[in-house]
């Protein structure tokens, strides 16, 4: 069997355009998990009971690189201590903040976010190693997606207090 240079330009031409393709979702998929928002599957008992181990979440990555974090928001961090893992824990207090720790009180300093975790007995968090730079922060958690009777947004510990809040002024 012969094939003609025409038939073998034409399928490689079709090859390429799918390489192409392929390419190019691949960059859109890669920017969009490293510059928008990505799943996290989260492990350890520090945020007990508002995240738990093997809960899936969705986190945005615009609030952390533009330094918008707020006090309340839960984040994922670079761990200080080890590089190599991400930590879950909730923003308590911002730059400028002070922090009671133990008799002493802390000063935030600029560029830092105090981090703890909602389990404060069974927590690593900034009560061991400190303030956290805010660059070492990855994103802010929006939802959790998993598990799916537990599906929904994550909502700062401001609005939790406030909504406990006017829920023991309806009651009374």
């Amino acid at each position: 069997m012969m094939v003609t240079w025409s038939t073998l330009r034409r399928g490689l031409c079709k090859g390429g355009i799918v390489c192409l393709y392929m390419v190019q979702y691949g960059c859109i998929a890669h920017c969009t998990l490293e510059y928008g928002a990505d799943f996290v599957l989260c492990s350890g008992p520090s945020m007990e009971p508002t995240i738990r181990t093997n809960d899936i979440v969705l986190t945005e990555h615009i609030t952390t690189m533009l330094n918008r974090t707020k006090r309340g928001d839960v984040v994922i961090a670079k761990s200080p201590t080890n590089p190599r893992s991400y930590i879950c824990k909730r923003v308590t207090a911002v730059q400028g903040d002070k922090v009671r720790k133990g008799l002493f009180t802390e000063f935030v300093p600029k560029g830092h976010v105090w981090l703890e975790g909602d389990n404060r007995s069974n927590s690593t968090d900034s009560s061991s190693y400190g303030p956290v730079p805010q660059a070492l922060l990855r994103g802010r958690v929006l939802l959790k997606v998993w598990p799916l009777n537990e599906v929904g947004y994550i909502r700062s510990r401001a609005a939790s207090l406030r909504k406990a809040e006017e829920a023991r002024v309806a009651d009374t």
